[in-house]
């Protein structure tokens, strides 16, 4: 995934370092390829297959399936395959709607023959749709087939949550979709959506393992979760549910939504019955095989290599894009990063955050994501000053609904936005950060990038 030549922007090609300020960019998706992740843990030799500190003799079971979910969810799927070999009984990849070229050589009818053997199917992100219910009502009836003698090999990345679903008696589809638009809307945190997703569906919240149990299970997983944790990973669907009922209400009730919930899921959450089935359940063999950590070190190491004095920060960054893009903008132009832990400041530098903000929409119209409303809330700070930049970068190529991943921000961005008068408090007040910025082709658009670990920003000093 060599991705320099797509960072490319007018603030980039105007700076000394842009070659090393690329490649340090590049490295942190390189990092998070996930045909490269799943290759690093996932082995075969002969029969026996290698994963997690674990020995599966692939000869021993009766039926080896695949079930690959998320943005990532081809090249997880392909890789995987490539391991198994003709020991691949069947398998289901669901994946976000791109167009037919990215549903793999298995689909265009050149792939090899074990592609041949999985069902691939196109759905929707990030709002559920029918797709998403057949994609999880296929997968329910895959696994509900399984017995003690099968395998089951889960790849799960981010987009897991919306492109596959299987709703509770009582709440329909059209009651998820209006509830995922409330809690997109409200700024709610990806932790806190996935806490509602888990009790009102199926496949989530150890779902899926609950349905494969007693076949044994191996759960690959490529985290879009700030700091990681099994549960949030698309919402879980091969981990037990840490949360209840009374924890899905609290989240509508903190973002006052009761009032506008769909009534068949309160009465769902409202029953004394937490909904968590009482069905077996083993969780198996998991791994985090790609994080923001992951992305960040390597983006650390290749800053370092490069002569910077390259620091990680943070990796759990979130809160409101707006106000968090203030703090980092008066962070970087005071040149005071104590809070983080960093005293005396050797130039040039590269320090590193990872995580992910939140905007609450409100009425406002405007076009844009997280990274380039966090970017936006930086401009004033960094007006006039020379030698820094703002980096913001989404992993997985595209941030909110655009195409675009981030920003690349500096002094002079300010400068130029002002001649073209452009006004940053008007810009922000109507959300719409993407037609700002894509104004002072100060955009980064390196196109999907077939991966998701959360996003990544970047302070430079030279």
């Amino acid at each position: 995934m060599k991705l320099e030549n797509f960072f490319t922007t007018t603030s980039i090609e105007g700076c000394v370092s842009s070659s090393a300020i690329k490649r340090i960019l590049s490295s942190a998706l390189e990092a998070a390829n996930p045909a490269d992740a799943v290759q690093r843990q996932l082995a075969r030799a002969g029969d026996l297959l290698q994963f997690n500190g674990q020995e599966y003799p692939l000869r021993n079971f009766s039926a080896i399936y695949l079930i690959s979910v998320g943005k990532a969810a081809i090249s997880m799927a392909d890789a995987t395959s490539a391991v198994l070999g003709h020991y691949l009984s069947a398998g289901i990849v669901v994946l976000k709607k791109t167009g037919k070229q990215h549903l793999g050589d298995a689909q265009l009818g050149r792939g090899p023959a074990y592609l041949e053997k999985l069902i691939f199917l196109e759905s929707s992100h990030p709002l559920p749709d029918k797709r998403s219910l057949e994609a999880g009502e296929k997968i329910l009836d895959l696994l509900s087939k399984t017995t003690s003698d099968d395998l089951v090999i889960f790849l799960i990345s981010g987009g897991g949550s919306a492109l596959m679903t299987a709703p509770v008696d009582g709440v329909s589809l059209r009651d998820m979709e209006k509830l995922t638009s409330l809690l997109l809307g409200c700024g709610a945190r990806i932790d806190e959506i996935n806490t509602l997703r888990r009790s009102l569906d199926r496949v989530k919240g150890g779902g899926l393992a609950r349905v494969a149990f007693p076949a044994q299970t191996i759960s690959l997983l490529l985290s879009d979760v700030v700091d990681s944790p099994l549960e949030a990973i698309a919402s879980g669907p091969t981990v037990p549910n840490p949360t209840t009922c009374a924890d899905a209400l609290a989240v509508l009730k903190k973002y006052d939504l009761l009032a506008q919930t769909p009534s068949a899921i309160l009465e769902a959450l409202q029953k004394k019955n937490d909904l968590e089935s009482n069905e077996p359940f083993s969780e198996g063999n998991i791994s985090v095989i790609g994080s923001n950590l992951i992305s960040a070190r390597a983006a650390q190491a290749q800053a370092t290599s490069e002569g910077f004095d390259a620091h990680i920060l943070t990796t759990s960054l979130q809160g409101e894009a707006a106000q968090v893009g203030r703090e980092l903008g008066m962070m970087l132009s005071q040149n005071n990063f104590t809070k983080y832990g960093i005293r005396n400041i050797s130039r040039p530098f590269c320090y590193i955050l990872g995580g992910e903000t939140t905007v609450t929409l409100g009425t406002a119209t405007g076009y844009g994501g997280r990274n380039q409303e966090l970017a936006l809330a930086a401009v004033n700070d960094l007006a006039d000053l020379r030698d820094v930049m703002l980096i913001t970068l989404a992993t997985d190529g595209e941030d909110g609904p655009t195409d675009a991943a981030g920003v690349v921000l500096t002094g002079e961005s300010f400068v130029r936005a002002q001649e073209l008068g452009l006004d940053v408090e008007a810009y922000l007040c109507e959300h719409n950060a993407y037609h700002f910025f894509d104004a002072l082709d100060d955009l980064l658009k390196p196109g999907s990038t077939g991966t998701n670990v959360n996003d990544l920003t970047f302070f430079f000093g030279f």
